[in-house]
């Protein structure tokens, strides 16, 4: 496999042999857009344009001792072309340019310069009801789109599902899992050794796991969370969907609820994201607060730690929380 750089050089001459580049195109820049976890991503821009590349590898970008599926890109791609005939969810989402199936290289259109939703994980960042209406109205319509029915069971992206399985529902459960909690955040350590006991709590995950690879009638971005919806000057925009498969509903509106809430949003927000969501397509909620709650304790005492500025106390109480709805349910 080649692997793209940065070196502008290497890039044109890929490009060419992509056909990707015209003939009497140049690359004028090379940037890297935002802070991406999984791929290897450039913006490039030329003298009559600019478009990203995106190449997934056999590791983790953001944690290369991390090993993921090496063609996750091509499940993205997967997810585009599902898609395509839905005019609504195709202005939400990056145009698919191009595809090298054996780079494992994604062409796509360039969104311009948009910052994700993570800045809400800062104090008093507050997510509007508009913004809140497009990104729940968006899963809705994906998930009830005319693919979404019958039992064919197409994209069951399994080695993605297994690498997220893995980090969702039995890392941060394993007693010796290497990550030093205390480094995070003085204290928790001990929270998240007291989870690592509670046989019965883990027996419930045990279970929401085996739900989460099953095979399931309802296309899922897969990782709808704040990293993946980005703030554009052409609005609200959907980005990355390489963990995608057709599965449960409520696992993907499960893992929108528990961001909400540990971006600190005001519960009538939380409230108020199932609502619009309900209204336009079915969920069983219970099983979607447990979703949520598995996310909550998976992103406080796992390996995929987000920018939480949220202290000790806050982060035991969304686990108090977490805990009861999965062992009273």
């Amino acid at each position: 496999m080649e692997m793209i750089t940065k070196d502008i050089d290497q890039l044109e001459n890929y490009l060419r042999g992509q056909a990707w580049l015209k003939k009497d195109e140049s690359i004028t820049t090379v940037e890297i857009p935002g802070a991406g976890n999984m791929n290897f991503t450039l913006r490039i821009r030329t003298d009559q344009g600019s478009f990203i590349l995106k190449q997934s590898r056999g590791y983790v970008e953001k944690y290369p001792q991390v090993c993921a599926p090496a063609d996750r890109a091509l499940r993205e791609a997967e997810f585009y072309t599902i898609t395509a005939d839905d005019e609504f969810l195709r202005s939400k989402m990056p145009e698919l340019q191009g595809v090298d199936e054996e780079n494992h290289v994604l062409k796509l259109a360039d969104l311009g310069d948009g910052l994700d939703y993570t800045f809400l994980y800062e104090r008093n960042s507050a997510l509007g009801f508009g913004e809140l209406e497009e990104i729940m109205v968006f899963a809705a319509v994906l998930h009830t789109g005319s693919y979404s029915t019958g039992s064919d069971k197409r994209l069951p992206n399994r080695e993605m599902r297994k690498l997220n399985h893995e980090h969702i529902f039995v890392y941060p459960y394993l007693k010796e899992n290497g990550l030093d909690l205390n480094g995070i955040l003085p204290g928790l350590q001990e929270i998240g050794d007291a989870f690592k006991a509670d046989q019965a709590l883990k027996k419930k995950i045990y279970g929401l796991g085996e739900r989460y690879l099953d095979d399931g009638t309802v296309l899922l971005h897969g990782d709808y969370f704040p990293g993946s919806w980005l703030k554009t000057e052409e609005g609200l925009k959907i980005i990355d969907p390489e963990f995608c498969f057709f599965g449960e509903p409520e696992f993907e509106i499960g893992v929108t609820l528990a961001h909400l809430k540990m971006a600190g949003q005001p519960q009538a927000i939380v409230d108020k994201a199932l609502a619009i969501y309900t209204d336009k397509a079915q969920l069983q909620e219970e099983i979607c607060l447990q979703f949520m709650a598995v996310e909550m304790v998976r992103r406080i005492l796992g390996l995929a730690q987000l920018p939480l500025h949220l202290n000790l106390e806050e982060r035991t109480t969304l686990l108090t929380e977490a805990r009861m709805i999965l062992l009273e349910s």
